[in-house]
């Protein structure tokens, strides 16, 4: 259905597809809960993609994916795992979130293995099982190191046994909601250019995280810009913990000057080659976390492996490129190829034998903890709207375990597909006053920004923006940085209202666009670590270098009565019995028995 409304003398037309359920994002988490939906018979949804299908971030998932399934270690347990995941998230996660992960977490990854997931096998044929940073059991199933791959692929087959509806390339800008009800999206299809309003019951924000708003990051530069947050908090939900950036020790550091090796700065070197016996060394030939984590060694948690490469590097123990040595070549040829096959290859194919060499890595931009604010089902404070994946925040509190993020997709997937089931009515209908308030002008402001002639290139304010995060709000911060890099975000904020843009269907367009949901995300990073006042996690301020317990709490983001971002705080609760009893058992990793 094609509709125009008079916009002086210019029309704006736009196409309307009503649904019962709206789905934005078909990565893991989308797709879970799309399945949830069909396996319940409910069958008037649609999945959005804003690429081709099965090509989400999820694929860029390497290491692994939790579930105390005790292949290896029969000890372990999903409350066991609940306590590892709340002591490495520095116990600002919500309690019951992990809980809801952990304890469903068996049951997934046996439903994918149904579903044709391409496991690594022990010798029995069970699911194979490693360990990963600051995990108390080898409760990390894996696929070699493409385990988001091989998962996603699994879901998509699924999927489509179940005939779920399914439209790529096409990209949200904006939710359709009065703030406190939500009634659908607004979009464009970026292969024809043409508008469209999806009018939808319900719609669930599948949209990823935004590691991407920084210049070093392992995220492709179209993913990852905090399109979820952005679209929630402008429809009037919360945002929480956004100052919480996991910084992944093992990026790609490389020589930026060679154009072979420049496009894959900061790119994944995954943690199952820490998992599998990597070890970490300076530019000085030193294994240099002895110094820092001698119990737990390069297996420590994200956060303490990258500070403590940061801090080599401050200190001019680096290598050339800003990074130190990552070296498996001490295990056997063969069994790197088994395991880490994609690690092996991407550095042969780039000339690097890591059988008989060590690579360059550096810290990089991985993950947000932080997200859109939940209830148990995943529901915002918007009523009808969805929040799950890395959009979502409470399950990894300030830290999150490698592993876990496939994990959380899976689980709250199914856990937000159980509760639309209850709340499914039919199509959703946009009331007719939005429509002629919210969705006409949005359109209108988006035509306007097509083929502009604007001062400013899309790509360098980008870069202007990504930049600044790094220096502003990177792995140490500190309350002056933090308040120039708001400065900076002002004159970043002004230069993108004068872009220079292409046709709706240009990648400059896709960028714009990005560029308002990026800063919105990078506005709350910067507000928020200059908020909470401490250290905890990735979130370290070197002008308060302690853990305070007072700031057991987390920090929320609310549209103000006047325009912007207001702050306000709430505390954390507590454990359940089984979790508390797991947490005062005391169980943690022994590096060593890898040695």
């Amino acid at each position: 259905m094609s509709e125009r409304q008079p916009i002086d003398d210019e029309p704006v037309e736009y196409g309307r597809e009503d649904v019962s359920v709206l789905v934005v994002g078909a990565g893991a988490a989308g797709a879970r809960a799309a399945i949830e939906l069909a396996q319940r018979g409910v069958d008037d949804v649609l999945v959005l993609g804003k690429r081709g299908h099965g090509d989400a971030h999820t694929t860029w998932a390497r290491g692994g994916i939790n579930g105390a399934l005790g292949t290896h270690d029969p000890e372990d347990s999903p409350a066991i795992h609940a306590a590892d995941t709340l002591n490495e998230g520095h116990f600002v996660n919500d309690p019951a979130k992990v809980e809801t992960v952990t304890a469903q977490m068996p049951e997934r990854l046996r439903e994918l293995d149904e579903w044709g997931m391409e496991y690594s096998r022990t010798e029995d044929g069970g699911i194979d099982q490693r360990f990963f940073g600051a995990q108390s059991f080898r409760r990390t199933a894996f696929a070699g190191d493409h385990t988001g791959e091989s998962m996603l692929n699994a879901l998509v087959d699924r999927a489509q046994e179940l005939s779920v509806p399914y439209r790529e390339n096409v990209m949200i800008t904006k939710l359709v909601s009065d703030g406190d009800t939500a009634y659908g999206a607004v979009g464009y299809d970026m292969d024809t250019g043409k508008f469209v309003l999806f009018n939808a019951g319900t719609v669930v924000l599948a949209a990823g995280g935004h590691a991407a708003v920084y210049g070093r990051h392992t995220s492709r530069d179209d993913e990852n810009n905090g399109d979820g947050a952005a679209l929630a908090f402008d429809a009037g939900a919360s945002l929480m913990d956004m100052e919480f950036m996991q910084f992944h020790p093992t990026g790609m550091a490389v020589d930026e000057s060679d154009p072979e090796w420049e496009p894959w700065s900061g790119r994944l070197v995954t943690e199952a080659v820490r998992g599998e016996g990597g070890r970490l060394f300076n530019a000085e030939g030193e294994r240099f976390m002895e110094r820092y984590s001698p119990d737990q060694m390069e297996l420590d948690a994200r956060d303490v492996v990258a500070r403590a490469i940061a801090q080599e590097v401050a200190e001019g123990r680096g290598t050339e490129n800003g990074g130190v040595y990552l070296d498996i070549s001490h295990r056997d040829a063969d069994f790197i190829r088994e395991r880490l096959p994609r690690m092996y290859e991407r550095f042969q194919d780039l000339g690097v034998d890591m059988a008989a060499e060590a690579v360059e890595v550096a810290p990089t931009s991985h993950y947000g903890m932080g997200g859109v604010a939940v209830d148990d089902s995943g529901e915002t404070d918007v009523d009808g709207l969805f929040a799950i994946g890395e959009t979502m925040a409470g399950v990894h509190g300030a830290n999150r375990l490698g592993g876990n993020s496939l994990a959380e997709t899976v689980a709250y997937g199914v856990v937000a597909g159980e509760r639309i089931v209850d709340r499914v009515d039919g199509p959703g209908s946009v009331p007719d006053d939005l429509r002629e308030s919210l969705v006409e002008p949005h359109l209108r402001d988006l035509r306007a920004m097509a083929d502009r002639d604007g001062d400013h290139d899309v790509d360098a304010v980008l870069a202007d923006l990504r930049e600044l995060m790094w220096d502003h709000a990177g792995i140490l911060r500190d309350e002056s940085s933090l308040r120039e890099g708001l400065a900076r975000l002002a004159d970043v904020r002004e230069r993108a209202g004068d872009l220079r843009v292409g046709p709706v269907t240009s990648e400059s367009f896709e960028f714009a666009v990005d560029l308002g949901f990026m800063t919105v995300a990078t506005e709350a990073v910067l507000r928020g670590a200059l908020e909470r006042e401490e250290s905890r996690g990735a979130h370290h301020r070197t002008d308060f270098p302690d853990r305070d317990v007072d700031w057991r709490r987390n920090v929320y983001f609310e549209a103000a009565d006047v325009g912007g971002m207001a702050l306000r705080t709430e505390p954390v609760d507590e454990p359940s019995e089984a979790v508390q009893a797991a947490l005062d058992e005391g169980h943690e990793l022994d590096y060593h028995q890898l040695e």
